[in-house]
């Protein structure tokens, strides 16, 4: 034993180690106690008066089987079924009990000897109450059969009772001496098939008292188990047991928000367990929401409260579960994030406490350090609070008063005393206490400071009293248009249908918008577009919530709505983004194709049916997100403007492989398959798309081929195409689904005119005649198009083809002076069709020495040097190319540096223009007059002559 011990306790353990020796001689149990099996004896009777009582009265549990039984790792499920419980219910009640008291005893001895670590010992304690549970309602169903026969539907299905656990039971994680929380159910109404027929509501209450007269009932043995049904509809003035749609009705019409958090650890535990899946689907939509539902902040506030009165009127500051800091917190902690996000993200539809933490944290939505930090404090609060519990197995979360217990605590947690022990768990709950009060924080609307002038000005618009005057003498200059817009808002059909409950939320939301509002610097605009937003989710209370409930994000909105109409317009378009602007998380975006591939293919897994629609749906809200907080990241210069380019376009590019696998699968299901490995059709990315340098509004210049050899061949489906049609089908599948306007908007306009013959040619030609019209009828300026094509989805075998026929293609020899002459002629002809400069702006796109007079420099260097330099065919992407040119030895490193710079900054304030929706086109200012003139001079150098063309420098 510990060298620590008190001679109190050294006393307390030799007697009644003593004591057990005695009674072992007595009974003729053959106790060999060399060191090994002394040591851990003693151990256990130090750490519990239960396991020594039940050694008293059991002293076979220390002869040698008795000792195995002890040391088995296999848990109580593997010696249930040897369980054989008598037919008369006394003895039926006292072999569960005994049953109960050995595998107890062999929890205890597990874990006070470190034979099992915590979350081991909490599954093999609900395994216990679960296998007690189901040899119970088997024993309670012969019972109640003999007398009446076994439940039928009105179809004659034999309906079985479901008993459905919840809490710590059903989070598979009970501690030693908990209550179990169950709930009872039956699938449909009926009645019984036996000589004295009863009606199936009545047989099912009557079975479910028999169930918890067995486990609950004390007898000279105890109890077998504390059984609470307090959690069934209605509380204990509820029935015992209700069918699934009296289950189903009740959830829906009286459901409360404690309920909502009941359910997230519900498990069916005995019964039918088919069943019980039928129950809980039912049931899931009342749990979690459809969408982003930040209303459970009011629940979980409305229980705190409930339980900090409890813990304010027993005294109760030092309760481990329910005390501050305590095990309670933790749980609501993550379960808040579970019933706000769980309705989008199945992952997070985890049961027990620690793997719903784990869910949480891999999401992304429980940073990683704040995540240890509760994981670690949840394990010693559950450690701490199951050695209380096996002292002596009562049902308490509080601390013993006394020295003797306190220290028999400590010790067998191996802490050196009590103190340390204390200290260890003030710090853990201190940190607990601190991490739920950020969570809930502030605590309503109420409690945030809001100006009584602010107040005044929402009142004033509701009584329709707002006058110009009076909202430009608040901070808001020129404010005609808002005015009026303030006046609408409360008048606005959508708000006047509000429930009371969010009209609530509204008028303490509307102070601090314009209070948020007037700080920022564009406060009229921005409160005009909150505006808009506020009347587009009058109905939606959950992103009220959101915004009422977190501080940070509306912070973040009324400066977004500042600094960018763009994104402003997405969000009131798609309010479903408003997590986004809560949630930026840009850190943890995924950026390369293959992640974001398999991020879409994981959101498409969290649909309960795969269905074209809700496919497509989801595919266009996950591009929505990802684009949008690629803007945030861009607009807070987080993201530089090249990577924000190339991050959209790897977005697109997923994206339209992603539509490409879904119109292929839902096309094979009508039509079958045509002969030979992979799909054999491409999809190829030209413009913005292939030169990866997208924009945030950017169309997808897309061009199709296929594999000529099935073009005679037929699908094997039941309704068979040729392979040319098939391939067209295909692609006009893809075109009309990247197109199709949904909730979330359009994923991308799609423009297909770069392909061969343009707008007169096959929306998706063979590679034979793709090849076939590059080589003999392409322009130039088709060629310089195909330098920034790339295969962005599709058949990867026919993908490698299409890059060897374009490296062949394009390494063609050229004559220099040719290829110089071809592209200035056509950069001239586009600067005069196309460029909107003048003497006070500047076209970032068209103007001379913008972002395409470097494009189309890049593209002739490499035209006219590609045979000797086949290197400069493997980037499609502006930055690269400069760097492969200056490698190449085509540009200075003078030269290549100034191209850089331009394009960077050129193409930021392109994107910045499309994020205040503004046309691309900028004032002329010093910066932009030295990046264009140095472009100006590196394109000369080279030979070009982009010119004027009328259009001014």
């Amino acid at each position: 034993m510990s060298l620590h011990e008190s001679p109190a306790l050294r006393a307390l353990i030799d007697d009644r180690y003593g004591d057990l020796v005695a009674r072992c001689r007595a009974a003729g149990v053959p106790l060999h106690d060399d060191a090994g099996v002394a040591e851990r004896i003693r151990r256990t009777v130090l750490a519990s008066d239960f396991a020594f009582d039940v050694w008293c009265r059991q002293p076979q549990l220390l002869a040698p089987q008795g000792l195995e039984r002890l040391r088995s790792s296999a848990d109580a499920s593997a010696r249930i079924d040897a369980l054989k419980l008598p037919d008369d219910e006394a003895g039926c009640m006292v072999a569960l009990r005994r049953f109960r008291h050995a595998e107890a005893l062999r929890l205890v001895f597990r874990d006070v000897n470190g034979l099992d670590e915590l979350p081991e010992t909490l599954s093999a304690t609900s395994v216990l109450y679960e296998s007690l549970l189901g040899v119970a309602l088997d024993w309670s169903e012969r019972a109640l059969a003999l007398r009446y026969g076994h439940s039928r539907s009105h179809d004659g299905v034999r309906q079985r009772l479901l008993v459905i656990a919840f809490g710590k039971l059903g989070g598979g994680e009970l501690n030693f001496s908990s209550d179990i929380d169950l709930v009872f159910a039956y699938p449909q109404g009926g009645q019984t098939d036996g000589a004295r027929s009863l009606d199936n509501s009545e047989y099912f209450v009557r079975l479910g008292r028999q169930l918890v007269r067995l486990l609950h009932e004390p007898t000279m043995d105890g109890i077998c188990a504390r059984v609470d049904m307090r959690l069934r509809p209605f509380g204990n003035a509820g029935r015992l047991a209700l069918s699934f749609a009296a289950m189903e009705q009740y959830y829906q019409s009286e459901g409360r928000d404690w309920e909502r958090y009941a359910w997230i650890k519900a498990r069916p535990v005995a019964g039918d367990r088919a069943d019980g899946k039928q129950l809980q689907e039912l049931l899931r939509p009342f749990v979690y929401r459809k969408y982003l539902d930040y209303t459970a902040f009011a629940g979980l506030r409305e229980m705190k409260a409930l339980i900090d009165a409890e813990v304010a009127r027993k005294d109760l500051a030092d309760n481990l579960k329910l005390g501050p800091g305590g095990i309670r917190e933790i749980e609501f902690i993550v379960q808040l994030a579970q019933l706000i996000r769980g309705g989008r993200e199945p992952s997070l539809r985890v049961r027990g406490l620690l793997p719903a933490l784990t869910a949480c944290e891999a999401r992304g939505h429980i940073p990683a350090t704040r995540a240890r930090m509760l994981r670690e404090a949840y394990m010693l609060l559950r450690r701490v609070e199951n050695r209380v519990q096996m002292l002596r197995d009562a049902q308490t979360h509080d601390i013993p008063d006394d020295a003797l217990s306190r220290e028999r605590i400590a010790l067998s947690l191996d802490y050196p005393d009590w103190d340390t022990l204390n200290q260890a768990l003030a710090r853990h709950r201190a940190i607990v206490s601190e991490e739920f009060a950020a969570v809930l924080m502030p605590q309503d609307g109420q409690a945030v400071g809001v100006p009584a002038a602010d107040v005044r000005l929402w009142q004033l618009a509701c009584d329709e009293a707002l006058d110009v005057a009076t909202l430009a003498a608040s901070g808001f200059p020129a404010a005609g248009e808002l005015t009026d817009a303030l006046l609408k808002l409360p008048q606005a059909s959508q708000v006047r249908a509000m429930s009371a409950r969010s009209r609530e939320r509204l008028d303490r939301l509307m102070p601090q918008l314009f209070s948020a509002a007037r700080a920022t610097a564009a406060p009229v605009p921005s409160l005009l577009r909150l505006c808009r937003l506020m009347q587009a989710v009058a109905r939606r209370s959950s992103y009220l919530a959101l915004l009422e409930e977190q501080p940070a994000a509306r912070q973040r909105l009324v400066r977004l709505f500042a600094d960018s109409a763009f994104l402003a317009e997405r969000v009131i378009a798609q309010p479903l983004l408003l997590d986004d602007v809560l949630d930026p998380r840009i850190d943890q975006l995924p950026f390369k194709r293959a992640d974001i591939t398999a991020e879409i293919a994981r959101v498409l897994s969290t649909l309960d049916e795969r269905e074209a629609e809700a496919e497509l749906e989801r595919i266009n809200e996950f591009r929505s997100s990802t684009a949008f907080r690629l803007g945030l990241a861009f607009n807070d210069t987080r993201v530089d403007a090249v990577a924000t380019a190339r991050r959209l376009a790897a977005l697109a590019e997923s994206v339209v492989s992603a539509v490409l696998a879904l119109a292929e699968r839902e096309l094979v299901a009508q039509h079958g398959r045509l002969p030979g490995d992979g799909s054999g059709f491409a999809v190829l990315g030209y413009g913005s798309l292939g030169g990866e340098e997208l924009g945030f509004a950017s169309d997808l210049d897309l061009v199709f081929v296929y594999d000529g050899r099935r073009a005679q061949a037929m699908s094997d489906g039941a309704r068979p195409l040729e392979g040319a049609r098939w391939y067209q089908r295909l692609a006009q599948r893809v075109m009309n689904w990247l197109t199709v306007l949904t909730r979330a908007g359009r994923m991308y306009e799609v423009d297909t005119r770069l392909r061969p013959d343009g707008s007169k040619g096959l929306l998706v030609s063979s590679l034979d005649a793709f090849i076939a019209y590059q080589q003999s009828r392409a322009w130039t300026w088709e060629h310089q198009a195909l330098l920034r094509a790339r295969p962005v989805a599709g058949d990867a075998a026919l993908n490698r083809e299409l890059g060897e026929v374009r490296r062949g293609i394009l390494a063609v020899p050229r004559e220099r002076a040719t290829v110089m002459a071809e592209v200035s002629s056509m950069r001239q002809r586009w600067r005069a069709e196309r460029d909107r400069s003048d003497e006070r702006q500047l076209d970032l796109k068209q103007g001379h020495g913008a972002l395409l007079d470097i494009e189309f420099a890049l593209q002739g260097l490499v035209l006219a040097h590609a045979a000797r330099q086949p290197g400069l065919l493997g980037v499609t992407a502006n930055a690269g190319l400069i760097e492969a040119c200056r490698a190449a030895g085509l540009l200075d490193s003078a030269q290549a540096a100034t191209l850089t710079l331009a394009h960077a900054e050129l193409l930021r304030r392109a994107l910045a223009c499309t994020l205040d929706l503004r046309s691309r086109i900028a004032p002329r200012d010093a910066e932009l007059e030295q990046l264009c003139t140095g472009v100006r001079q590196v394109t000369d150098a080279l030979g070009f002559s982009f010119g004027m063309s009328g259009s001014l420098a």
